[in-house]
């Protein structure tokens, strides 16, 4: 099976998605109403608001329980930009009106909605048959009292995307459990690759990778803790796992291993397309991005290998609004919505991995392939990633603010020379009073 064709369906999804931001951004705050659902004339009209390619809207997955649920009509709005729709979210549960009925949550804004927000969403611990979620993936969403306020729909195993064609022309290997075995169990082995690569490239200028941020969020993710200790104190600056991301982030930087750019921000797109870089560090998630960035052109240039350690960065939630006068309704669609089936589906559509260990050992999971990315099978790679994530991973209230905070210092160093330990130092700041 192959995930190629549909991937690029994204392509469409993303454009929408993106026109669909300014109705995000400026809808839903007309009324007195706290979300947009409700009942009327036997009618269920149930609203959601969405970011980025959830893959459930385009997927065609709403549609299918429309039709096999007569008299329920799903409304969803879909946000390009998280951040975007997250600080929308933030402001319409602190006036309580203006939400949809399910909202979107993504993994690093879930530890701050489970302490801060626990009263404004339902609780799903009551829903039977959610035994098929990997055990840390709904860990995730549980405050301490253990009311769940939300089900998982993917989750964000790391691989390493690289392209064939500009290894060969360093005199690297292509195949990629080969390229595989060059890094293997050391991140600091990738940036070793990479500075044989900046060495031997003969054809033009090519950048071994597109960002340090990308390697940053690969070597923390991979631990337990990062950002924040189990007691939610903040350890950022005291945690050996981030000073030495930073540290190795910061070499690559300083060594022209990177093409100064950051992922999904401007610049990114157009060097997929142009191919002004080698290797980006990407979750099961990303793939689909690139194959609809980087275009038909460079179909089959692309390959996937396994990343050194294993990781996880990113992955959602959908929780349903406490106040929805449709919220039950709203909790059975959820429940449908995230279980193995139809989980398996959005991954066969465009690549999302499930967060249903069900799902995961699907045959449908387990056999998908990519001919995009040169039929590499990218059911076996990311699912044998996400067997290697940490079975716990300590979640802190601001870790979303704080992961793009560290983006933006690494990028004080890739594009104005900043020093490695003045950015810290600015980074250290604009973190706290970020955090307060």
């Amino acid at each position: 099976m192959t995930t190629s064709g549909s991937l690029r369906r994204r392509a469409v999804a993303a454009a929408a998605a993106l026109g669909a931001l300014a109705l995000v951004v400026g809808c839903g705050g007309s009324d007195d109403s706290a979300t947009g659902g409700g009942k009327k004339d036997g009618k269920v009209t149930i609203t959601m608001g969405l970011y980025g390619v959830m893959g459930l809207k385009e997927t065609g997955l709403l549609e299918q329980y429309e039709k096999e649920n007569p008299g329920v009509e799903i409304k969803a709005e879909i946000a390009g930009d998280e951040q975007t729709y997250y600080t929308a979210l933030q402001t319409r549960l602190a006036a309580g009106k203006g939400l949809k009925d399910i909202q979107g949550i993504e993994v690093g804004r879930a530890k701050e909605i489970t302490d801060t927000q626990s009263d404004k969403f339902a609780d799903f611990s009551d829903v039977p048959g959610l035994d098929h979620f990997l055990p840390w993936k709904e860990s995730q969403i549980t405050t301490a009292d253990g009311k769940v306020l939300g089900l998982g729909t993917d989750i964000g195993p790391m691989a390493v995307c690289y392209r064939k064609d500009y290894f060969a022309k360093a005199g690297l290997p292509t195949e990629r459990d080969q390229v595989a075995k060059l890094w293997e169990g050391d991140w600091k082995k990738y940036v070793e690759v990479g500075r044989t690569f900046k060495k031997d490239f003969k054809g033009g200028k090519v950048a071994y990778m597109d960002a340090a941020s990308g390697l940053f969020n690969a070597m923390i993710y991979g631990s337990p803790e990062q950002f924040y200790d189990e007691k939610g104190e903040l350890v950022y600056d005291s945690n050996p796992v981030v000073k030495e991301a930073w540290r190795l982030a910061a070499d690559a930087a300083e060594g022209g291993l990177t093409a100064k750019l950051r992922q999904f921000q401007p610049g990114w797109d157009p060097g997929l397309a142009n191919g002004t870089f080698a290797t980006a560090v990407c979750p099961a998630w990303m793939l689909s991005h690139i194959s609809e960035k980087a275009g038909p052109a460079n179909k089959g240039k692309w390959d996937v290998a396994k990343a050194p350690k294993g990781a996880n960065w990113g992955g959602s939630f959908l929780g349903v609004v406490e106040q929805s006068p449709v919220k039950e309704e709203a909790k059975k669609l959820v429940a449908w919505l995230t279980a193995p089936e139809q989980q398996a589906h959005v991954f066969q559509e465009i690549g999302n991995i499930p967060s249903s260990r069900q799902a995961l050992d699907s045959p449908e999971v387990k056999n998908a392939t990519s001919a995009y990315f040169s039929g590499a099978p990218i059911g076996q790679i990311f699912g044998a990633a996400a067997q290697e994530i940490p079975d716990k991973q300590v979640l802190g209230r601001k870790d979303g603010t704080i992961k793009d905070t560290f983006s933006q210092g690494l990028t004080l160093i890739e594009q104005q020379g900043t020093a490695r330990d003045k950015a810290w130092n600015t980074t250290a700041e604009r973190i706290e009073k970020a955090v307060g």
